[in-house]
């Protein structure tokens, strides 16, 4: 009895000897296992890190009865990310992994990892295990990439939602205005005309210009015209008199002031200003009778016409007509608007007096949130601005205010391309990115494609970034970036025309990519003199691993 049990005894040894010899010759062996990253250097997308990883075990390696599990895990600096064990089994093992021969084989894995700050600096391994029946021996870790390239994380991911144009000038055209009146077929200028209080009205604005100073006055005009029922023929000669007489007469409206001689035309038959009049005029028929009008092309027809309806319609003969029978007096006049400071000024202490072009275009002159509401929203209730209720979500928008922004872009009533690109980078900002294409589609313009850009970018879509980008207006930073992530270096050098410290650590980028080193630290020492956040990336991005070694 004692016999049989030691002889028991020395078969599980020697088992047990078996089962350890066998795990530990694959741990011996783990050198001759070939393994390969795809990509090399491990390159974060979307926010993940999914290389595909391939092992080669050689024949006669890979014990049929053995199971082996191995462990991909990123270590970097901070802590380590492991992904669930990949399991494999020789050719005699009763289980459902894969399967490697004692022959040998390749066997292909597609990683995934979450990125996780500090993986920048960093590096991919595999540890294994190799188990035998119930032993187990660990084998030598194998390191199979380093860092993880995060260069598309550079895009300018906050969307770009212009303010709509305030229409402030900084210089106004405006004009002065006096005419005096003629008889029917006469060239004559009556003297009463000479002291109408429209000649009047024309002396004292050029003595306003002259004390005014706003205003210069940069011309003068002098221009007659006929009332169009005449003869052609017959109103052009009409109009030119009535020019010569109206030059002559120019002297003494302008006696004693400091004003420039005035250019003289003549226009003959004064179609546009009958139409205008008959527009703004109380007469019942006044469509009837434009439309009825606007039918002849021919001016002598016209003419006709004209007489005719005159004897139906006496408003045309007595106050339209007469009207016409005239000449003009001109004065051309250059505003000098408000200034920044005197805009600033009145903000506080004269806002009313302020027009809408002018209160859009001081909130566009001040970083204060709580002022830049306070003026948008004057000329909302003064003048009912659709443009400062669209310029107030973009102001709250710039400010990160998400919430308010919504509400102010609810409120605009014009649902043009403008808005819908506003409502597609609020749903970018919130990362739903399908409402937010949506909305870049429906707006269609090249700003809405350079933010659908940045959806390309953060999807890992940058071929199409390339096309969204490529005519984008202010987007220097993600256009250089979409070029550099599809590899067209030379296009991204091309294109990289802004000067700020993103776009130009992107320069670095590319000069590291064409082994540039003289230029990397031109670009680098540019960066650090900029932004100090992104001249520490440097240091930790794979993407200058030969410039820091």
């Amino acid at each position: 009895m004692k016999k049989a049990v030691r002889i028991l005894a020395a078969a599980v040894l020697v088992l047990g000897a078996v089962a350890c010899s066998s795990a530990k010759k694959m741990a011996e062996l783990a050198d001759n296992v070939i393994v390969s990253c795809n990509p090399a250097v491990l390159e974060c997308i979307g926010g993940s890190i999914d290389p595909t990883v391939t092992v080669t075990y050689p024949a006669n390696y890979f014990h049929p009865k053995a199971i082996l599990e191995v462990t991909p895990v990123i270590v970097y600096d901070g802590g380590e990310s492991k992904m669930a064990p990949l399991m494999y089994q020789g050719e005699k093992v009763k289980d459902n992994y894969k399967v490697v021969p004692k022959a040998g084989g390749t066997v292909s894995e597609k990683l995934h990892f979450d990125f996780v700050d500090g993986m920048e600096k960093s590096h991919l391994e595999l540890r294994g295990v190799a188990k035998y029946k119930n032993k187990s021996i660990k084998l030598p870790t194998k390191k199979v990439a380093d860092g993880v390239n995060t260069t598309y994380m550079l895009v300018k991911a906050g969307g770009i939602v212009p303010l709509q144009p305030d229409g402030y000038e900084a210089i106004l055209k405006q004009t002065a205005e006096g005419q005096i009146l003629y008889k029917v077929n006469s060239a004559d200028v009556r003297n009463s005309e000479l002291k109408g209080q429209s000649i009047k009205n024309f002396q004292n604005a050029l003595d306003e210009i002259k004390n005014n100073e706003r205003k210069t006055l940069v011309g003068t005009e002098v221009v007659a015209y006929a009332s169009p029922e005449g003869g052609e023929k017959l109103n052009r000669k009409l109009s030119d008199n009535r020019s010569k007489t109206a030059d002559k007469a120019w002297d003494k409206v302008v006696k004693g002031k400091d004003v420039a001689d005035p250019e003289v035309r003549s226009i003959g038959q004064d179609w546009e200003g009958f139409q205008e009049l008959v527009q703004n005029s109380d007469i019942r028929d006044k469509d009837l009778i434009l439309r009825v009008l606007s039918m002849y092309s021919d001016p002598a027809v016209r003419e006709s016409e004209i007489k005719n309806m005159s004897s139906v319609y006496t408003e045309l003969k007595n106050d339209v007509l007469p009207e016409l029978r005239r000449a003009r007096f001109i004065a051309n006049v250059e505003f000098k608007n408000y200034t920044a400071d005197e805009l600033v000024k009145m903000i506080d202490d004269d806002i009313d007096v302020l027009d809408e072009p002018a209160l859009l275009h001081a909130a566009t002159l001040v970083n204060d949130l709580d002022k830049q509401v306070k003026i948008y929203n004057k000329a909302i209730n003064k003048y009912d601005s659709d443009k400062a209720r669209f310029n107030l979500g973009v102001a709250y928008l710039n400010a990160g205010d998400l919430q308010n922004a919504s509400k102010a872009f609810a409120k605009v009533e014009n649902k043009d391309e403008d808005l819908n690109n506003a409502l597609g980078v609020i749903a970018l900002r919130n990362g739903d990115y399908a409402t937010a294409t949506s909305y870049f589609k429906k707006a269609g313009t090249n700003i809405a494609k350079a933010n659908q850009g940045v959806i390309d970018i953060l999807s890992g879509d940058y071929n199409k970034a390339v096309e969204d980008l490529k005519d984008a207006p202010g987007c220097c930073n993600n256009t250089v970036l979409a070029y550099i992530l599809t590899n067209q270096l030379d296009k991204a050098s091309a294109a990289a025309k802004c000067k700020d410290a993103r776009v130009n650590y992107l320069r670095a980028v590319i000069a590291a990519r064409q082994g540039k080193m003289d230029e990397v630290k031109t670009y680098l020492d540019q960066v650090a003199k900029q932004d100090k956040a992104l001249a520490e990336r440097a240091t930790k991005d794979v993407e200058f691993a030969e410039y820091y070694k």
